[in-house]
C-alpha cells in the first residue's frame, strides 16, 4: 500500500510541478486608458520600471556589474569566439544575482488590429523597443508570451477606435511586460546587425503579467 501512495504523491509532484511550469501570462487584458500613473499603482510593490537608459543601467550593473568591452570583443576578423566567450563568462559571474532585481516591467509597442466581437477586443501587433544606453543598445526580450495578445475596452471606446480605424490612423499602445530574469543565459550579449561593432544587450525575461496602455 505504502507504494501506492507513493506512486500517488509523486505524480501529483508532477502534475503540480507542471502546472506552475506551464502557466503564462493572461494576453486577454483591458486597456488602461490612464496611462503610466494606472499601471504604476496596479504593478506588485518594488516592481523595477525599466523604461529609460538609467533605470535600465542601473538594472544591469546590480547583475552584471560593468558592461563589456565591446571595442575589444569586437576586435579583428571575426568575434564569434569572443562573443561566445564573453556570455558564458558573464554567465558564471551572475549565478546567485539573476533574483535580485525581482520583478520588472519593461516596455515593447503595439499597434491594435482588427476588433474580435467574441473576445470584446482589438487584436494587437507589437514590436520590441530599443534603448541606447552606456552599456549599448538595450533589447528586452520576453519569454513565455501567450498566442493570443487582446486589447479589452469599452462599447465607447470601441467606438471610437474604430472610428481611427476608419480614417487609416494608427492606434499605437504600450505593452507593458512584467517578469523575472530567467536562471539561465539571463542576459544575452552580442552585436546589432544595423550598426557593426554596436553591442547589444538582450535580458532575457520570462513574462508573468501583460499591461496595455494607450499611448500618451
Amino acid at each position: 500500500m505504502w507504494v501506492i501512495a507513493a506512486l500517488k504523491s509523486f505524480l501529483l509532484l508532477v502534475i503540480s510541478s507542471s502546472v506552475v511550469l506551464g502557466q503564462e501570462a493572461e494576453g486577454i487584458r483591458p486597456l488602461l486608458k490612464s496611462g503610466l500613473n494606472e499601471l504604476q499603482r496596479s504593478l506588485p510593490h518594488g516592481t523595477r520600471l525599466l523604461t529609460d537608459a538609467h533605470s535600465i543601467e542601473t538594472f544591469l550593473k546590480l547583475v552584471d556589474d560593468t558592461p563589456p568591452d565591446w571595442a575589444a570583443v569586437y576586435g579583428h576578423g571575426s568575434h564569434d569566439e569572443r562573443l561566445f566567450a564573453l556570455n558564458r563568462e558573464r554567465d558564471q559571474l551572475r549565478q546567485g544575482r539573476v533574483e535580485a532585481p525581482g520583478l520588472v516591467t519593461f516596455f515593447w509597442d503595439g499597434e491594435l488590429s482588427d476588433y474580435d466581437p467574441c473576445l470584446g477586443g482589438f487584436r494587437i501587433a507589437i514590436g520590441p523597443r530599443m534603448i541606447p544606453t552606456m552599456w549599448g543598445l538595450v533589447r528586452f526580450k520576453p519569454e513565455g508570451l501567450p498566442s493570443e495578445l487582446v486589447a479589452v475596452v469599452s462599447s465607447q471606446t470601441r467606438n471610437a477606435l474604430q472610428k481611427d480605424a476608419v480614417a487609416r490612423t494608427k492606434v499605437e499602445i504600450i505593452v507593458a511586460m512584467t517578469g523575472r530574469l530567467i536562471p539561465e543565459e539571463s542576459i544575452i550579449y552580442d552585436f546589432s546587425h544595423d550598426e557593426p561593432g554596436k553591442g547589444m544587450v538582450m535580458p532575457v525575461v520570462r513574462i508573468e503579467r501583460l499591461d496595455y496602455l494607450l499611448s500618451e
